[in-house]
């Protein structure tokens, strides 16, 4: 790889403080990826760009520079396309670099981050990903601000961006910009986002038509979450009780409290309770019977794999965390959220929620040690701050708009789909995540308000034996990866009629 020239940045005279207008700070190298049809030449540009923005009210002039946004952009070398797909990917939290997707699915190069109960130890490495989408289009992956190297630009708060409507309208910025810098207004755009990503990227898509009249491509959504109102569990509300129970099923049958059955089988008869019986007894609340609810408690426990009095104890309603701290309590283990494949001993045996998350500790640290690593050393670039993996600092995160209501973006995809007739969407579903049940993806899914037509023949979903990053499980990263090429160039799709 070979590093390219930038434009140096102009001179300081002495005693004078530098400038204030920040500068976009880019280095492209060249790369060579060896693929059984072929080698595939790209390029990598690494860095941050800086974002401007026209003056409010009746000033009009060149626009003020607010952010400095960090990505990597892939673009594919002698391909003999003109209109290459380009996927714009970001991953969610709120405050979660991108470096999962980067790293994990869909880049030229992957962490060698092992899975559940085979984590991967130090020296991490990166291995060549032979299953990149960058083999059918072009690549960006952005950090949203005040993750990886993105930051606010001088004398600008970094406060303004974080929240739902604010980051959206940043990161639909950042597409603009990209288009317009690399002429690239005419390919296929795609968005790509995972768990809080899913938000963006529904709200980006919607955002990009209405403000711009961009419609995009393509919309993926891996581990999503378009409703909250399905997941947060809060008083009052029965429904994350509900969507959640298939997933504890399938967690149970991941640690053998399933016997001699098949996976597909026990999610089927979860997913057939939680719609049909569990909604009645829920509502049922104190009218029903002591007998009654002692049946229900079996019921619920023989599915989730947990003591029938537990479930009794807490009304038939089983939180998350609780969950994952009681279904193995008896081995003195506490389950994995992100992924419930994953385990690790219980600090207190005794303890009411799980403490921390397994499978985000034992997967964290070879991305970290593989980002920084690779963005220093292959993509040659570097930075004076940290490359934020995770940061709490977004938080407060803003939800104003959403005052007294659930916080939604299954309105902003419903609105994009019916006004843009060639978008679609692939959806990704884990049956062991318990950060973004997927019977609450498929319950909100179903609710659209689009045409039955439009929700069969552009909305296409799938699922995988693994967690909310079903990319960590070998089987389901190459499944998804195919699945992934088939979406953005189209294969398999039935032709339009006349």
């Amino acid at each position: 790889m070979t590093a390219q020239p930038t434009s140096p940045a102009p001179e300081t005279p002495a005693g004078q403080a530098a400038a204030e207008t920040p500068e976009d700070h880019l280095v492209t190298t060249l790369h060579s990826l060896d693929l059984p049809e072929g080698t595939l030449d790209y390029t990598a540009t690494a860095g941050t760009v800086v974002l401007r923005e026209e003056p409010e009210g009746e000033e009009y002039g060149r626009g003020k520079a607010y952010a400095e946004l960090f990505s990597v952009s892939y673009l594919a070398q002698n391909t003999g396309e003109t209109q290459r797909p380009v996927v714009f990917a970001f991953n969610g939290g709120p405050g979660a670099s991108t470096v999962w997707l980067h790293l994990g699915l869909l880049g030229p190069r992957r962490v060698d981050s092992g899975d559940a109960g085979a984590p991967a130890a130090p020296p991490h490495r990166l291995l060549d990903n032979h299953e990149t989408i960058l083999q059918v289009a072009d690549l960006v992956v952005v950090d949203a601000m005040t993750t990886g190297y993105s930051r606010p630009a001088p004398g600008q708060k970094p406060a303004r961006h974080h929240g739902l409507a604010e980051d959206r309208d940043l990161i639909a910025a950042f597409v603009v910009d990209w288009l317009t810098r690399h002429q690239r207004w005419t390919s296929p755009v795609h968005l790509a986002g995972e768990s809080y990503g899913t938000t963006r990227a529904s709200a980006v898509a919607a955002r990009l038509m209405d403000r711009y009249y961009l419609a995009v491509a393509g919309i993926v959504l891996i581990s999503p979450v378009l409703d909250f109102g399905t997941i947060v569990f809060s008083e009052g509300n029965d429904r994350p009780y509900l969507h959640y129970l298939p997933t504890y099923a399938a967690i149970a049958h991941a640690h053998g409290r399933h016997e001699e059955r098949m996976l597909q089988d026990v999610v089927d008869e979860a997913e057939a309770f939680a719609e049909q019986e569990y909604p009645a007894l829920l509502a049922a609340g104190l009218r029903l019977a002591p007998a009654q609810k002692q049946e229900a408690a079996a019921r619920i426990g023989a599915l989730v794999g947990v003591d029938p009095e537990w479930v009794e104890r807490a009304d038939l309603r089983i939180e998350h965390m609780a969950f994952l701290a009681e279904l193995l309590r008896d081995r003195g283990l506490v389950t994995g959220r992100i992924d419930g494949r994953f385990t690790a001993p219980a600090g207190n045996g005794n303890a009411a929620r799980m403490e921390t998350d397994p499978s985000i500790d034992q997967l964290a640290p070879s991305y970290t040690a593989a980002i920084n690593q690779y963005l220093g050393t292959e993509l040659e670039f570097s930075s004076d701050v940290v490359y934020e993996i995770m940061s709490g600092r977004v938080h407060p995160w803003s939800y104003k708009d959403f005052e007294n209501r659930s916080v939604e973006v299954a309105s902003d995809l419903a609105r994009l789909l019916r006004k843009s007739p060639h978008t679609r969407v692939l959806v990704s579903h884990g049956y062991h995540d318990a950060a973004t049940p997927f019977h609450a993806s498929e319950h909100v899914l179903a609710q659209l308000a689009i045409p039955q037509e439009d929700y069969e023949q552009r909305i296409r979903i799938e699922y995988y034996e693994a967690g909310h990053m079903m990319y960590c499980h070998e089987p389901s990263r190459l499944a998804l990866s195919q699945h992934l090429r088939e979406f953005v160039t189209g294969a398999g799709e039935e032709p339009e009629q006349d």
